[in-house]
């Protein structure tokens, strides 16, 4: 399953950039979200390997998120891999005549044993998740809001 969703920062790209790119900053706008503890290379580089955790309604999740291209303040791509599931974001930052933030989020999922029923039936919830951390990223970085 593939599919890319976007939206408009009021902010320069330079802040978006350093919001997006400080770890410390993943509680504000990804809702649910516990810890990450890196596991190999050098943190926040291309091959950089860790181990992302998640509370999820009732379901604990874990992620080992691998970092695949880093091209800053222009794209970043990483590799999330959980059970049943393998996900690909491509993201990428763009400058608005404005002065704001287009964030484009390119997203590719492949799916195994039960999570494969779940994208088949249910593919308009991963799409309705990757919007709602774009929004809350915005709701954050704007305004300071916080998903906690």
């Amino acid at each position: 399953m593939k599919y890319t969703v976007d939206i408009e920062i009021d902010l320069p790209k330079e802040k978006v950039i350093e919001l997006f790119d400080n770890p410390e900053n993943m509680t504000k706008w990804q809702k649910g979200f516990i810890s990450l503890v890196h596991m190999s290379g050098e943190p926040g580089q291309v091959g950089a390997k860790s181990k992302l955790k998640y509370k999820m309604g009732k379901r604990d999740i874990e992620m080992v998120e691998t970092i695949i291209s880093r091209d800053l303040p222009k794209e970043f791509s990483a590799t999330y891999e959980a059970k049943g599931v393998w996900n690909r974001i491509d993201n990428e930052f763009h400058d608005t005549t404005e002065g704001n933030t287009k964030w484009i989020a390119h997203q590719e999922f492949e799916f195994k044993g039960f999570m494969k029923l779940m994208g088949f039936l249910m593919p308009g919830m991963f799409k309705k998740q990757s919007c709602k951390y774009l929004e809350d990223f915005k709701a954050f970085a704007e305004t300071g809001q916080s998903v906690n």
